[in-house]
């Protein structure tokens, strides 16, 4: 029998196991009807150059879905899941080896942060004292820096149905200010996959935290997405410019009138200034008659052709409530494979992969070329630091970040 201490990292009601549990410990626990083997083992050694340390691999497995999550940048390694047929096959992409995600590569399955997406040209104020990052993605900041939380080694600790990392991001951490106290747990309950981030700090700062799993439901290695049915339950989406940020273009529609009444309901309630709210609707187009209406299923090589897109690297507003709703529908007709999103952040990412291009070897030695993977990526809107009528982006001492994400298996 193994003793059963509380920590810090773990849910209300959930406890975690000591780190002096066997490596190769099977933990078994019944949750909700559904059983989960949670297994750890060793998947390789950090180099030298980047402070050394192990790298463990933690594998959950439900009777529908099997779950490879390591301890470098709580990264998504594997994900299996049946098809119709009843064969399973990953369906994320990335390596077989710790050598290729100690390689530059676009975050495969990894947890992005201090603040995922995009911060114009790296720069942004708070309490009136201004901060420089490091620009990493042109004239901008993507995904927290040089060395974000992608490139990291978080502390595990084993639960009865998941794992729980841990990270204190030191102040001054590419730049961003005040100590952050990061807790992300991964919890498998059947055909769902629960996301949990967490966050304390010891100073005012922006924080946004989101998984990059790139998806391709029939398969990691099939060559392209353009089978693939996509649904996002959003009314309207931000228009960017050529760096990805959004942009001053006015579109009206009532979605957008609402939304921009939302917000400032929202600031009145906070007792926030509300003369930036009017500005909401600059940024946020209606989807309604463009290309970016995905409220009812759409076939994406046939969409993208029909309104000649290139591909999707876009935010989706979702409905600003601090509650699980759904956000987006992925569907794969010829396997059955399909896949819900959950969440409670205000915005999704819907991502194409049009910056694959065959360069990187994945599993099994296959290349990804472009649109061979998706991402959903559950988190506020970009630039939110400097765009005061967004969604709210800043953490201070005393408030916790707490947001979560639910992946849903399923087969039809």
């Amino acid at each position: 029998m193994i003793a059963l201490k509380s920590c810090v990292c773990s849910a209300p009601g959930h406890h975690c196991f000591p780190l002096s549990v066997l490596p190769w410990q099977v933990l078994r626990a019944r949750f909700w009807g559904a059983m989960t083997e949670v297994k750890r083992e060793v998947f390789g050694q950090m180099p030298q150059e980047e402070g050394g340390g192990m790298v463990e691999k933690f594998i959950l497995k439900s009777d529908s879905v099997k779950v490879e999550i390591l301890s470098l940048g709580c990264i998504i390694a594997a994900l299996e899941m049946k098809g119709r047929d009843g064969e399973c096959s990953d369906v994320v992409l990335g390596f077989d080896t710790l050598e290729g995600y100690t390689r530059k590569h676009p975050f495969f399955g990894a947890i992005v942060g201090r603040v995922a997406n995009r911060i114009a040209k790296g720069r942004f104020a708070v309490d009136g004292k201004e901060y420089q990052l490091f620009l990493n993605n042109g004239p901008n900041s993507l995904h927290g820096g040089a060395r974000g939380f992608d490139k990291v080694l978080w502390s595990p600790q084993v639960l009865p149905n998941g794992v729980c990392f841990f990270r204190l991001s030191p102040d001054g951490e590419e730049g961003y200010p005040g100590d952050l106290k990061v807790w992300v747990t991964y919890t498998l309950s059947g055909r769902e996959l629960a996301i949990n981030y967490r966050a304390q700090t010891s100073k005012t700062t922006p924080i946004n935290l989101t998984n990059h799993a790139y998806f391709n439901l029939a398969g990691q290695g099939s060559r392209d997405i353009y089978d693939h049915e996509i649904s996002i339950e959003a009314d309207s989406y931000l228009p960017v410019d050529n760096t990805k940020i959004p942009t001053d273009r006015i579109r009206s529609h009532r979605s957008v009138l609402f939304i921009r009444w939302r917000l400032m309901f929202l600031k009145i309630c906070r007792a926030e200034p509300v003369q930036s709210c009017s500005r909401a609707g600059r940024e946020v187009a209606a989807v309604q008659g463009t290309g970016f209406d995905l409220r009812q299923p759409v076939k994406l090589g046939k969409h993208l052709q029909k309104f000649h897109l290139d591909g999707f690297d876009h935010n989706f507003c979702l409905p600003q409530v601090q509650a699980r709703r759904l956000a987006a529908r992925a569907r794969h007709p010829p396997t059955g494979r399909a896949m819900e999103v959950h969440t409670t952040q205000p915005g999704i990412q819907f991502y194409t992969g049009n910056n694959l291009d065959g360069s990187l070897k994945g599993k099994g030695a296959i290349t990804y070329p472009k649109h061979s993977a998706f991402c959903l990526e559950t988190q506020n809107w970009p630039d939110a630091i400097n765009k005061p009528h967004f969604p709210n982006a800043l953490l201070r001492p005393g408030e916790e970040y707490n947001h979560s994400t639910w992946l849903v298996f399923n087969t039809a």
